[in-house]
């Protein structure tokens, strides 16, 4: 069987963003898999633009990069308690796309924050904003690792032996969804 296709998503755009070191972290413990990080440097949703020129082909881009993914995760960053206008924009343009992208597709959701709960706030509204499209939502353990800045080693890996437990067992779940729902 061919490698899995794992699609990460992070909801900052920040080179050096904790949440895009949390994502690597998550796609190197899911294992063997073709990864690849979905750009979501995407005009602002516009009706208007939609209208007049169609979907961007960034958002195409994205939209086929989920609907051929094996399982996503997706990682996110707690602006003023939630979701970061970036990874709304990507959902409402996504949203906007032929087909049903997200349907049935193993979803982990992971958080980075300088807080002490973690991003707590930004999963639960994650969650909200991805129930409609009807992915496989993984409700568990979650993993929300609190006072990022100084849970990553010069490897980029996490030094918090419990965060990095957390998930090693969400991307054991991942997996092993994306597996069972895979076509042979």
């Amino acid at each position: 069987m061919a490698d899995l296709k794992l699609v990460g998503l992070c909801g900052s755009l920040r080179k050096a963003s904790t949440n895009r070191l949390l994502m690597h972290e998550a796609s190197r413990r899911f294992g063997a898999a073709d990864f690849i990080e979905g750009d979501l440097r995407l005009p602002l949703y516009d009706g208007d633009l939609e209208e007049s020129s169609g979907i961007p082909e960034a958002v195409q881009t994205l939209s086929d990069q989920i609907a051929s993914a094996d399982a996503v995760i997706v990682a996110c960053p707690e602006y003023n308690k939630g979701i970061s206008g970036v990874l709304k924009n990507a959902l409402d343009w996504v949203s906007r796309t032929k087909g049903t992208p997200w349907s049935n597709t193993p979803v982990a959701i992971m958080s980075a924050a300088a807080g002490r709960a973690g991003g707590e706030r930004t999963q639960n509204m994650a969650r909200l904003c991805l129930t409609p499209f009807r992915p496989l939502l993984i409700t568990g353990p979650e993993v929300m690792v609190a006072a990022t800045s100084t849970q990553w080693g010069d490897d980029g890996h996490l030094t918090n032996e419990i965060n990095a437990k957390a998930l090693d067992d969400l991307m054991q779940t991942l997996r092993r969804l994306a597996e069972a729902n895979r076509t042979p």
